[in-house]
């Protein structure tokens, strides 16, 4: 298959783009069942000639060309809707029928908010072309309205205040909330992808449009995205502000799968500038050698690093409810358990040669020896729960 990409170097462009030339390329297991052979990657600064050879061979079209930002009003009909033109022209030139996506908006219903959209208008006006034209030539369109667009590559202080709040944020810059109430509909980049994708594959979700409501419907129309997050302006800045947080508190807040707290740290990374992508951690070292704590979590304990000097045996202490999993993966170690009401040890070698991880007891004290009289012991330790300083939960007492 043969994919045009218009709009190819705008925030969905280069992101549609990467996947497209992942799965072109074989790095991408989840679309075996989708061949592309060719991506005709078209923008702004393409000429004449690479549309019509694109126009003239391609199997499916991807319309996300359009103007958000303008000078003067006028300009969003003449980008929005001329382009439009320019291509669907051009696609009848060359007796193509391939299936066309067209990149529209919400702002397109023209309700609302949005009832005096210069913008929307120039959507709209690119909507009722796309359907003219499927009627014309029987071509399968496809047209999306996107609600508020999210992820990374996106233009901060543009037409995205979450790119902006990620930037600034990240850059130690002013932000602005005039009411941390308002409620945004956002569709996050990677499932925008997503659907594109399947969109290639007939696999598309149709819907009508009621207002800003979607109806889902198998023969609707429009199609739209299955994964929108409805999310408050504070809520999107109190997620960033514990982002910005976690290199100083080592605490990760909770990303709950496909949440919208997991794409929005996404988000926010992909801001960093380059000095904070690095960041200290605590060394506590002393003459047996270090320990280190990587990373806390809310509801699931606690990552940390130790490292045994030759010969050096660490531990000796027990605890009531904490449980830990020890993992060498480096050095080699015996590892000594014993319930605190029994004289029997239970005695574990391991190897950073073969990784295994060795439960510590609840109500079993233990210890870690560093069996090698030259080489430094490096161990993973996995904690049920992150260290409370003023409740520790450790008791010492030596295993022999």
């Amino acid at each position: 298959m043969k994919i045009l990409v218009t709009g190819a170097k705008g925030f969905v462009g280069k992101n549609l783009c990467a996947q497209l030339s992942n799965i072109k390329e074989g790095k991408i297991r989840c679309y075996q069942d989708l061949a592309i052979e060719q991506i005709y990657e078209y923008d702004i600064d393409s000429s004449r000639e690479e549309l019509e050879e694109a126009c003239k061979n391609c199997d499916f079209v991807f319309n996300l060309a359009g103007v958000n930002r303008p000078q003067n009003q006028e300009e969003f009909m003449q980008g929005n809707l001329g382009f439009v033109s320019t291509l669907l022209d051009t696609l009848k030139k060359y007796g193509n029928i391939a299936p066309v996506m067209l990149s529209s908006s919400v702002q397109a219903s023209l309700t609302g908010r949005f009832g005096n959209s210069e913008y929307g208008r120039s959507k709209k006006a690119g909507e009722d072309l796309f359907l003219s034209y499927s009627e014309e030539t029987g071509a399968r369109v496809l047209i999306y309205r996107f609600p508020n667009l999210f992820g990374k590559w996106c233009r901060s202080n543009y037409n995205s205040a979450v790119a902006t709040f990620c930037n600034n944020i990240a850059n130690d810059l002013p932000i602005q909330v005039n009411d941390p109430y308002v409620e945004l509909e956002l569709l996050y980049v990677d499932d925008l992808v997503d659907e594109m994708i399947e969109a290639v594959k007939g696999n598309e979700h149709r819907c009508e449009f009621e207002g800003l409501d979607v109806m889902p419907s198998t023969d609707g129309k429009f199609c739209y995205c299955p994964i929108t997050h409805k999310v408050t302006l504070g809520e999107i800045v109190e997620l960033l502000n514990k982002f910005k947080e976690q290199p100083l508190t080592l605490l990760m807040p909770e990303i709950p799968y496909n949440s919208f707290a997991k794409k929005l740290y996404s988000t926010y990374l992909s801001y960093l500038p380059k000095e904070k992508a690095i960041f200290p951690l605590k060394m506590n070292v002393d003459a047996r050698g270090s320990f280190t704590e990587l990373l806390k979590t809310v509801n699931s304990g606690q990552f940390s690093v130790n490292i045994s000097k030759a010969g050096i045996t660490k531990g000796q202490h027990w605890h009531h409810t904490k449980w830990e999993f020890f993992i060498v993966v480096h050095g080699k170690a015996l590892i000594q358990q014993r319930r605190i009401d029994s004289d029997e040890i239970f005695n574990f070698e391991v190897s950073g040669e073969r990784i295994e991880a060795v439960h510590m007891l609840p109500g079993c004290t233990h210890n870690i020896i560093n069996l090698s009289q030259t080489e430094d012991l490096v161990t993973l330790i996995w904690a049920n729960e992150a260290l409370d300083p003023n409740k520790p939960d450790t008791y010492f007492l030596p295993v022999e």
